[in-house]
């Protein structure tokens, strides 16, 4: 009985393994499929300086 039981946590181990590799691979991919691109603009800093200093706004806000 105990054998068995030592066969069966093995075989466990080795599906769980194998599936978790499985899993690490398509994520892999995915990061390589779908953000390849980098997220920050290449002028990033004056768009956030536009931002946060602002420009005087064209457009008067009414109420």
């Amino acid at each position: 009985m105990s054998l068995n039981k030592i066969d069966l946590n093995k075989n466990l181990i080795k599906e769980i393994t194998f599936i978790l590799i499985i899993k690490v691979i398509i994520l892999i991919v995915i990061k390589n499929i779908w953000f390849d691109a980098p997220t920050i603009p290449k002028d990033f800093n004056d768009q956030v300086a536009e931002r946060i200093a602002g420009n005087p706004s064209q457009i008067k806000e009414t109420r």
